[in-house]
């Protein structure tokens, strides 16, 4: 990617729309940390991105839970990693799972689940991070167009309540027109924003 020069601010729900291999999830990967970029530099509240943090939560278009844990134990497992408390991570956890409106699934397990519930865990997983910044990237992809739909309106009122900034990566236009607050155009070709 070239020539990007992007400020996100507080609770924005920034979407970044373009066609395959236009560089958007090379960019969201680069915000999470896990890549590097060989010039420029990502800062998050003044300080620079050196590697991933728990600042950014991530959350992809494949659900990658744990199949062996339930809901609960998906969504509790970034508190326990930061040695919360079993107590606390219980609520922590709690919150977000009514959060996503999956109050009564704590126990079950991903097979158990559609594809809608499960990208649902993966957003309260990493809320449950209690991220400054929620980085999403196509997580809606893989579902059927109603289900997209109404993940859509869900994340809506996810953002609306817990006021975290989002940054969403998608090809959809009619997804970014909906959900977004600003939405950040790529190109095809290599790598550009468009002008706006």
């Amino acid at each position: 990617i070239d020539d990007i020069s992007l400020d996100v601010r507080s609770n924005e729900f920034v979407v970044i729309l373009g066609p395959g291999q236009s560089g958007k999830s090379t960019l969201l990967r680069i915000i999470a940390g896990l890549e590097t970029p060989t010039t420029g530099t990502v800062s998050l509240d003044g300080k620079e991105v050196a590697g991933p943090g728990a600042d950014r939560g991530l959350v992809f278009q494949s659900y990658m839970l744990f199949p062996w844990k339930t809901v609960l134990g998906n969504v509790e497992l970034g508190p326990k990693l930061r040695n919360v408390a079993r107590k606390e991570r219980r609520e922590i956890a709690a919150h977000y799972i009514n959060l996503v409106g999956l109050k009564g699934f704590e126990k079950h397990y991903p097979h158990q689940l559609s594809g809608g519930m499960k990208q649902r865990v993966g957003i309260a997983r990493a809320l449950a991070m209690e991220p400054k910044v929620l980085l999403m990237d196509e997580p809606f992809g893989a579902l059927d167009a109603l289900t997209r739909e109404k993940m859509n309106l869900e994340l809506l009122r996810i953002w609306k309540e817990s006021g975290k900034t989002i940054v969403f990566v998608t090809h959809g236009i009619s997804e970014a027109v909906f959900l977004g607050t600003r939405v950040i155009v790529f190109r095809a070709g290599p790598a550009r924003m468009a002008d706006n």
